[in-house]
């Protein structure tokens, strides 16, 4: 792996995990089925919304979850999910 084109977080991250570092989370039967609710409760899609949003924003959503890998519409549902659930990290640059 190209060590040079990572930033101070990822390469600290890939020297933990180089250094053996990491282990294993063992996830409760009762913590995988509270995970497993919230995917439910994010994939479900039963309800249409339309939106008018500025074309820059919606360029930045549509390269965004190309990076992702992921249509924009799902990111744009995660993204609000996140937002209500109280799980969207602002990240400062």
């Amino acid at each position: 792996m190209n060590k040079t084109k990572l930033d101070k977080d990822e390469a600290a991250l890939l020297k933990s995990y180089e250094a053996d570092e990491w282990r294993s989370a063992q996830k409760s039967k009762t913590e995988v089925a509270r995970y497993r609710k919230y995917a439910q409760a994010t994939f479900r899609k039963d309800k249409r919304v339309n939106i008018r949003i500025s074309e820059k924003d919606l360029v930045g959503i549509q390269k965004r979850a190309i990076e992702e890998g992921i249509p924009y519409q799902t990111l744009m549902s995660s993204i609000l999910h996140k937002y209500l659930a109280g799980t969207l990290v602002e990240r400062r640059s």
